[in-house]
């Protein structure tokens, strides 16, 4: 007997049975439910009465839905789940009931069940809200049954939306097996109104915040992180997020410190691998856990930690970047960003500071950060032919309502030229009728200045506006300035710092290796920590060919103030270049230093523009100010030589770069005179570290055939110019230099002897052997350094010479190049040469032989250059250090060293003609007898020949004080002069009737002889 086919359900039926389903409820008390099983199914009697009561068929249907849902809520049943969990639950029922629909055959019935579904899922998400925002509406009677966290209840649905777990440092948890119902967040936050959704957004973003609090790179911010992220997806989050009084904290006590630790995004930037003060520190500890015992550990595990924060810190990076780019492209909340980042810069301007106060500033981390976001951001304008560099206003340094940038020191202008200037522009801009105030000017210029909103520009009559309106740049332009802020106290600060831990470890260990009994200067393994996470994660070479990216955009734009890349530079400077803040561009140059000395970090990078930038400003100082900014240039050019880089990248730089063909040479010469007066307290000592570098750089460029052609040229152009000025500063130091350094060993020698001495020196009290050890290693130290100074001034004079001969001879240095030469000689082969016997010279880079050979061969190529014979005249005037007995000394040292004898031959002669020089110059000063004061060199106490008056004094002579003097400003004594010759004319026809005189007595007593003799 065949079975019957069981009846066809009803629409209404099939909307009843998917409504329990859905709700977990029923109106009956009976088996009727669909699943009497669950102990979740309750049982709505009320309910079920009042429908009776209406005369209504006891099903569930769409229009009494949202009647059951609210009685389910607010009844307080014993059994029933709390309000969140059960209407998410709710969502995900008719998620899956609607997949079961999916798959009716009656288009109809499948129709209008997806429509119940839609409803029921709608309705659960907007109750999900009222809930959210009034927990207290829908008591439940195991609400005392929630677990004790505060957070919302929404958070680990959002976590569970992003991804719960990740594999590796930096990763979340599982959200405790929570899943999201598909689709549900989606709906939850994109069809609503903004009041509703603001304080549940708000309430989750503080809940996010607190989850990174204190959070280091290698804990759980990646998926707090990837959260965020979602929220502010939706055009409410962001919106949310931006009025949430914590965005920018307000108070009479804000700094940067406390943005960064109270704002919603501060904890977010406060994430990293760099140390913090004790207070701030972050769990779990990088330092311990990567870098612990690191002298001790293999290279490969050091590695591995490496490359692990370096993977984690860029997760950071580009997680933090996508948040503030996903706010940035919503037009209507870009402004509060871009405030959020300037509050950031303003409160945390002291950490430009040597010394950074932890408390009131935001930590390294934060803005090492925040360096990578920017650098992000500006991307898209930091092509390779920067086209959109004239986007960016220099206006905005004088007129920006956003960042402060008052105070910092500019290239080139004074603050007080910057005043008169801006006052003059906008004068000139109106009737002139009157001068407008500071902040006047910045309303006037906001009328001007191109708008990204508007583009328009204010009329010329234009009057200043109402306080309200503010000055408006293109969103390129105010990153570009951001950017450059937050680079110079985020990225270029913690180089800084970096530089100076390596300093204060390597001078604790210098202290402990010569100092052992004293205790207290070891290097704390704290202190090695601090340096190997700097270490490792500003070493991160994507981030430092960003930087360097964005710097070649700096210095391009630059440039551009002042016509672009061509020499010579304007006569004067234009005011939008010198007002331009300096440490744009010496964060520039700190950049290029730090990443030559990392492997490869050049590798790819455009160093064309750098260089035209160096070569055109390191020796203008119309254009830069602060000599020691266009030093620091050279210490860059120092570095890309090809035997310190490594690299013919940088080669080319040098050898096929057009600028620096022409330029070069002639620029780091007068960047050495320049050098010589800084304006510091310190300049005396200064100056010999920076022509350091000079002279490295010029003994390389001496072996490019094309740099010494254009140094030769230079030469003969500057033959009484700035090329004379150069030897004389050069012949000035090396004197100096070795000098100091031979006195500094005679006394190293006496202390050497003391502390020989261990049965007197054991005696001495603790203190006093510890201040003469002290002093020793001191005086060590400063032997090395004068001494190897020394030498490179003398072996530049030693290869020049043999090129360039004529500026050494001229009448006012060929005396001075002798009496140098003639020091040098008595100290290296005089009768206190073996004085200066060392146990280890080369310790001390003194190289005595080495030394007298290059002396040697600066006297053969002066002699070879002379065609006039003047020069053994100059060396026998040197009454101070000339000896003819030096001459054969030197050659028999040169001979036992195998030195070329023709050179030594070449030598000797000259010794010789020196020799004769002396013999006339006795004559000459016999011949001129007593010689008036007034006419003699008060220094040298010589005979003048080509006397001057010092603008100085007014008068003829003046004792050397250092005061700047050039040649143009000397005034010829003729008249002086005029008597000078006069005697010398007098005394020499004195002489000469005297031996007149005397040769006709001789003749009258051989003529009264030879007839006495007759007869």
């Amino acid at each position: 007997m065949a079975t019957p086919k069981p009846q066809k359900r009803s629409p209404e039926e099939i909307e009843d049975i998917i409504l329990r389903k859905i709700f977990l409820v029923s109106l009956t008390d009976s088996a009727e439910s669909s699943t009497p099983s669950d102990p979740r199914v309750v049982y709505l009697e009320m309910t079920a009465a009042e429908i009776l009561s209406e005369g209504k068929e006891m099903r569930l249907s769409r229009d009494l839905m949202e009647r059951v849902l609210i009685d389910r809520l607010s009844g307080g049943f014993v059994s029933s789940e709390p309000p969140f969990q059960y209407l998410t639950g709710c969502y995900r029922r008719a998620y899956e009931e609607g997949k079961k629909i999916a798959s009716m055959k009656d288009k109809n019935v499948r129709f209008e069940m997806e429509s119940v579904v839609k409803q029921a899922k709608k309705l659960s998400v907007s109750y999900c809200r009222i809930h959210l925002g009034n927990p207290e509406l829908f008591q439940n009677a195991n609400a005392n049954s929630k677990s004790g966290s505060s957070n919302s209840p929404l958070l680990p649905l959002v976590f569970a939306e992003v991804g719960g777990s990740m594999d590796g440092y930096g990763g979340g948890g599982s959200s405790g097996g929570t899943q999201c119902p598909p689709g549900f967040l989606e709906e939850f936050f994109r069809d609503s109104d903004f009041d509703s959704l603001d304080p549940i957004l708000k309430g989750l973003y503080e809940d996010l915040r607190g989850s990174v609090l204190k959070v280091s790179a290698l804990g759980n911010f990646q998926q707090p992180l990837r959260a965020l992220l979602y929220l502010v997806s939706f055009p409410v989050g962001a919106k949310s997020l931006v009025n949430h009084p914590w965005w920018i904290p307000k108070g009479a006590y804000l700094n940067g410190r406390v943005i960064e630790m109270t704002s919603i995004l501060g904890p977010f930037f406060h994430v990293s691998a760099l140390p913090d003060h004790a207070i701030f520190k972050s769990q779990p500890d990088v330092g311990q856990q990567c870098f612990s015992e690191a002298s001790t550990r293999r290279p490969t595990d050091l590695l591995s930690s490496f490359t692990t924060i370096k993977t984690v810190m860029n997760n950071l990076y580009d997680g933090l970047s996508e948040v503030i780019r996903s706010l940035l492209k919503n037009t209507d909340i870009r402004e509060n960003v871009l405030e959020y980042i300037a509050e950031v810069i303003n409160k945390n301007s002291s950490r430009a500071h040597i010394q950074v106060d932890p408390l009131s500033c935001a930590s390294s981390g934060m803005f090492v950060s925040l360096s990578a976001v920017m650098l992000r951001l500006c991307e898209p304008f930091l092509d390779a032919s920067l086209t959109k560099r004239d986007k960016i206003d220099p206006n905005y340094v004088f007129h920006s309502n956003r960042l402060d940038l008052t105070g910092l020191t500019a290239l080139h202008a004074s603050s007080e030229e910057v005043a008169e200037w801006l006052n003059s522009t906008n004068v000139g801009k109106t009737d002139g009728s009157r001068q407008y105030t500071d902040g006047e000017n910045r309303l006037l210029q906001s009328q001007e200045a191109t708008s990204s909103g508007s583009g328009v520009r204010g009329s010329s009559n234009a009057k200043p506006a109402s306080s309200g309106d503010k000055t408006k740049y293109s969103f390129i332009c105010e990153c570009f300035f951001m950017t450059a802020r937050v680079l110079h106290l985020g990225l270029l600060k913690a180089f800084s710092d970096f530089k100076h831990l390596v300093q204060d470890i390597q001078r604790c260990e210098d202290t402990l290796s010569t100092l052992k009994d004293m205790q207290g200067h070891a290097p704390t393994p704290a202190l090695e920590l601090d340096i190997s996470r700097l270490e490792k994660e500003i070493e991160d070479g994507a981030l430092i060919q960003n930087a360097l990216s964005f710097y070649r955009l700096v210095v391009v734009w630059l440039v551009g103030l002042v016509g672009g890349f061509k020499m010579p530079l304007p006569s004067t400077c234009p005011m939008e270049f010198a007002c331009m803040p300096e440490h744009f561009l010496e964060d520039a140059m700190e950049l290029l230093i730090f990443a030559s000395r990392i492997p490869k970090a050049l590798d790819g990078v455009l160093l064309d523009d750098f260089m035209n930038f160096i070569i055109m400003f390191m020796a203008s100082p119309n254009f830069i100010r602060n000599p020691y900014l266009r030093a620091k240039m050279v210490e860059v050019l120092n570095c890309w030589m090809p035997r310190r880089s490594g690299s013919s990248i940088t080669a080319t730089l040098f050898e096929g770069h057009q600028l620096s063909l022409e330029y070069l040479v002639r620029n780091l010469l007068k960047l050495y005179v320049d050098i010589e007066f800084t304006g510091s307290h310190t300049q005396f000592y200064d100056k010999f570290n920076i022509r350091h570098n000079i002279a490295e750089l010029l003994e390389y460029l001496w072996q490019v055939p094309s740099h010494r052609n254009a140094w030769r040229q230079i030469a003969k152009e500057e033959e009484k110019g700035v090329y004379l000025t150069f030897l004389n500063f050069l012949i000035n130091d090396s004197i100096y230099l070795l000098d100091e350094s031979l006195n500094k060993i005679l006394e190293l020698k006496e202390l050497e002897a003391e502390m020989s001495n261990t049965v007197e020196w054991e005696q001495r009290p603790a203190q006093e052997r510890q201040e003469r050890t002290r002093l020793f290693h001191s005086q060590e130290n400063i032997i090395r350094i004068d001494m190897k100074l020394a030498n490179e001034d003398v072996s530049m004079l030693a290869f020049t010479s043999e090129q360039i001969t004529v500026p050494f001879l001229l009448p006012e240095m060929v005396e001075r190049v002798a009496s140098m030469l003639n020091y040098f000689l008595l100290q290296l082969v005089g009768p206190q040469r073996k004085s200066l016997t060392l146990k280890e010279p080369e310790k001390y880079e003194f190289r005595p032989k080495q030394l007298l050979k290059q002396i040697v061969y600066i006297y053969v190529h002066l002699a070879r250059g002379d065609t006039e014979n003047i020069f053994p005249s100059a060396i026998s005037k040197d009454g101070r250090s000339y000896n003819e007995q030096l001459f054969s000394a030197a050659a028999e040292v040169l001979r036992r060293i195998g030195e070329d004898g023709r050179v030594i031959q070449e030598f000797i002669e000259l010794g010789a003609k020196a020799k004769v020089a002396a013999s006339e110059a006795m004559d000459t000063e016999a011949t001129l007898g007593e010689i008036p004061e007034e006419f003699l060199d008060p220094i040298q106490y010589t005979l003048m020949k080509d006397p001057v008056i010092l603008p100085s004094s007014r008068i003829t002579t003046d004792p050397f004080n250092r005061s700047h003097l050039t040649a143009d400003m000397l005034i010829s004594n003729n008249e002086l002069k005029g008597r000078i010759e006069e005697f010398i004319r007098s005394q020499e026809m004195k002489q000469h009737g005297e031996r007149l005189s005397k040769e006709s007595i001789k003749a009258t007593i051989q003529n009264t002889n030879s007839e006495m003799l007759i007869d």
